[in-house]
């Protein structure tokens, strides 16, 4: 990530990405596949360098939704 904090993905969280994407594959276009993988980007450079832009989930720590 440029210059933010580094996100720490959970071993599920992974899971579930690779779950989403694997569906999404089968069923979504390339186009509509780089369209979202662009958005995670973006939304994950965000959460970076703003790691309090979303509500806390109240799970373990501190984990926002």
């Amino acid at each position: 990530m440029e210059s933010g904090y580094k996100i720490l993905w959970t071993d599920n969280a992974l899971l579930e990405l690779q779950k989403t994407y694997n569906y999404l594959e089968i069923n979504w276009t390339e186009q509509e596949l780089r369209n979202l993988s662009t958005e995670l980007e973006n939304i994950l450079k965000l959460i970076s360098k703003n790691p309090t832009i979303f509500k806390e989930s109240g799970k373990r720590g501190v984990i926002f939704q």
